[in-house]
């Protein structure tokens, strides 16, 4: 799912690879990586689509497509609920937030935290 992306998800054929059922890979892929196989790929076009959205050549619409959405509002919905803004705000904004940067580490410091993966807060004790 890292290497094709952009391609449409197909857990029976995944499934069959493995040789388990589609609901049993699904479940062990969850206790794996804590998120089911779809969300886990939605995971990774978002990341795909936030270093092309940062080169600003590409428009919103380009990049949707070219990350394996078929759908602009599913795509904008899903980008704006795991990065927080917008994709057309975050195009905006990339720009300026890592000029300088080197494409390597502004792909570090702009990738997007899931809950699950938010660090804890402990409390501060006086």
């Amino acid at each position: 799912m890292d290497r094709e992306y952009a391609q449409p998800l197909n857990v029976e054929a995944l499934a069959r690879g493995v040789h388990m059922s589609a609901g049993h890979l699904s479940r062990e892929f969850r206790l794996a990586y804590g998120e089911s196989p779809y969300s886990y790929l939605m995971t990774r076009r978002i990341e795909r689509a936030m270093a092309l959205l940062r080169r600003g050549d590409l428009s919103v619409t380009e990049v949707c497509f070219a990350v394996g959405c078929s759908s602009l509002g599913t795509f904008s919905s899903r980008f704006t609920e795991l990065v927080g803004v917008p994709p057309s705000v975050f195009r905006r904004e990339a720009m300026r937030t890592t000029a300088g940067m080197p494409s390597c580490v502004a792909k570090q410091v702009t990738r997007p935290v899931r809950n699950r993966e938010a660090r804890a807060h402990e409390p501060q004790l006086a």
